[in-house]
């Protein structure tokens, strides 16, 4: 094999987790290869929040730096999406290449399932949300509202409500809201309207309202959904490699899967990780992941000896 596509550490996704373990293996003067496809999950929201000195920057901004800091250190920064990987370490690339690594790092996140309803897709990251830490604060106090999937849609309802005093809940998809849950709702000013969500009213930066499936029209600023969420593992040729029922790959507590020297950080293993525990957590991968290079290393070293 070309000695060029042989690296230490091959990392498949290029977001906050990727590229957080890359700049602590690049700074350990490890050889190290993120691969990403350039599609990431946060690429409509116009800010990141919650992370700090880099709130409210863009998502495209916050990686054009993240990805300028760990090429410093020598990372490699490959533009492909990773088709294949195999028992042996090796990673297969949609442009034909094949690489090779010591341990690899799945970081790839998560693609969000976005609700059947008209105007869902254009208006994801604008107007239609997933997260209010991330985006209650610039639009409080206006008229919002939380599309009904299951019972976490009341959680997300009275979530909702701390950041403006008009708040309502469409069933859509979940059952009404027993006598106990209407009556929290209630107390704290939740208003419940039954019944589907046809489509989303698009105004000229966010939402003017939501159109049910009877035709009703409601004014709504912004709109709050728990979308489902696939990870693609399917790319990962290994058995033992195991999935939980959320489709997240199943890791111990320092990132490991069940497959020596693959590992597996960010949404691709968490899928409540914000960008900032992404980031967080994926340093202290990488750190686990640098140790066991040295235990390799110190191995071949012995055995070199005469």
């Amino acid at each position: 094999m070309n000695t060029d596509n042989t690296y230490d550490v091959v990392i498949i996704g290029g977001g906050a987790a990727g590229l957080s373990a890359a700049l602590l293996l690049g700074r350990a003067r490890r050889r190290v290869a993120v691969v990403d496809s350039g599609k990431p999950r946060n690429l409509r929201a116009e800010h990141i929040h919650g992370y700090l000195t880099r709130d409210g920057v863009p998502p495209a901004r916050f990686l054009e730096l993240a990805r300028e800091e760990v090429h410093s250190y020598g990372v490699e920064l490959i533009g492909a999406t990773a088709e294949e990987v195999y028992p042996d370490r090796r990673v297969c690339l949609d442009d034909g290449r094949m690489l090779s690594a010591r341990h690899i790092i799945l970081a790839s996140g998560l693609r969000d399932v976005l609700p059947d309803v008209e105007g869902a897709e254009s208006r994801w990251g604008r107007g239609l949300f997933q997260c209010p830490y991330c985006h209650g604060w610039e639009y409080r106090d206006r008229k919002l509202a939380v599309l009904g999937t299951g019972g976490s849609s009341v959680q997300q309802a009275l979530l909702v409500r701390q950041f403006s005093g008009d708040v309502t809940l469409f069933t859509h998809e979940m059952a009404g809201p027993d006598g106990e849950t209407a009556a929290d709702l209630a107390s704290c000013g939740v208003k419940i309207v039954q019944g589907r969500v046809r489509a989303l009213v698009a105004g000229p930066e966010s939402l003017t309202g939501v159109r049910l499936e009877i035709g009703e029209l409601h004014a709504c600023d912004a709109l709050f959904y728990e979308p489902g969420a696939i990870v693609d593992t399917s790319i990962v040729k290994v058995p033992d490699c195991r999935t939980s029922e959320n489709g997240c790959v199943t890791t111990d507590e320092l990132g490991r899967t069940g497959v020596e020297g693959i590992w597996a950080t960010g949404n691709a293993a968490d899928p409540a990780a914000q960008v900032i525990v992404a980031a967080g957590d994926s340093y202290r991968l990488a750190v686990a992941v640098n140790a066991a290079l040295i235990e390799d290393d110190v191995a071949q070293a012995r055995s070199s000896l005469p």
